[in-house]
């Protein structure tokens, strides 16, 4: 007779996530060394990273939209190119141009910023339509086509894009395509009270003159593409999968939208949860790993009708709303 002793709520992961957890808490605590707060929005970016997805970070003037996602970008051992948009962008100065060369009287192809690892947007609701429209090839399929020459963008490709939502001026709207080519969509709200205290301190005590000199590198592009594959092997139950559909899915039939969301936020949410449930150690997802992630995916992919939102609902008080309405699965 076995004597042995086990415990049956013991968990055992059937994918080996230490390395994985393990590199999540480095980047959190090179992070740490700078900025102050803002886990969830550093925590979102980071599952964008895994699940291999665009985020479009919106927030007021100087709540550290630009440096975090910099600093993040430095935390990987990848090209990095900063993009500034400004009125006067022309797709050429992002995509690249051909050039006559003289010595081998041929057009070569000289590539443009936008060919990098990890691309950092500024302000990309400045850049006229034809210009935002330059990222939808290289966004959707990691590929861009010059003069009927396809060109791959080297893995991992992820573009971080900031936007003010405040500022309306000498701005272009972002159209629900473009918007729909971003998984998340988020929102960085002020520090609290105690937080701006210890920003005010830590720049108070500062003793080096570029603090994100401070930062090292901890994956390399081998590493994460190693992470990206991980977490395809999460276990999902059938009825998370009909969870999600669910969720989805009452985007499309409530009466207070205008425009519900697509299969692709089924399929962002599917893989964002994946993310987030290796991040804390898990080889399968739960109805809160799917919470959790719901909001800042769907909310920018719906549209409210003009009389809900002159009622003052906004769309992540919406989804809130869909996602308290459906049962959630045993």
């Amino acid at each position: 007779m076995d004597t042995t002793n086990e415990n049956p709520l013991e968990f055992n992961s059937r994918i080996d996530l230490s390395k994985l957890q393990n590199a999540v808490a480095k980047i959190k605590e090179e992070l740490g060394k700078i900025i102050i707060g803002q886990e969830e929005f550093i925590e979102l970016l980071i599952v964008s990273i895994l699940a291999d997805g665009h985020s479009l970070i919106e927030g007021v003037p100087g709540v550290a939209k630009t440096i975090t996602a910099k600093l993040l970008a430095k935390t990987m051992d990848v090209d990095f190119n900063r993009i500034q948009f400004t009125p006067d962008l022309m797709p050429s100065d992002i995509l690249g141009t051909s050039i006559f060369n003289v010595k081998t009287s041929e057009f070569e192809f000289k590539k443009g910023p936008l060919f990098s690892n990890i691309v950092l947007i500024d302000e990309i609701n400045r850049a006229p339509a034809k210009t935002q429209a330059a990222l939808f090839e290289a966004m959707a399929e990691r590929q861009i086509t010059i003069d009927g020459t396809e060109y791959n963008m080297a893995p991992p490709f992820l573009v971080f894009a900031t936007q003010n939502p405040v500022e309306q001026e000498g701005t272009y709207r972002l159209p629900e395509a473009q918007l729909d080519r971003f998984l998340f969509k988020i929102k960085v709200a002020y520090p609290s009270l105690e937080e701006e205290v210890a920003i005010l301190e830590r720049k108070h005590q500062q003793k080096v003159r570029n603090e994100e000199d401070l930062v090292s590198a901890i994956l390399t592009a081998k590493e994460i593409k190693e992470y990206q594959e991980t977490i395809k092997d999460v276990i999902v139950e059938d009825n998370l999968l009909r969870y999600i559909a669910a969720i989805v899915n009452a985007t499309r039939t409530n009466a207070n939208l205008y425009l519900g969301a697509s299969p692709r936020a089924s399929i962002a949410i599917l893989e964002a949860a994946k993310a987030t449930a290796a991040m804390n150690g898990r080889d399968f997802i739960t109805p809160e790993d799917i919470k959790k992630i719901a909001n800042p995916i769907l909310a920018h992919r719906i549209i409210l009708t003009p009389e809900r939102e002159m009622e003052g609902l906004t769309p992540e008080k919406m989804i809130n709303q869909l996602i308290e309405s459906i049962e959630i699965p045993r």
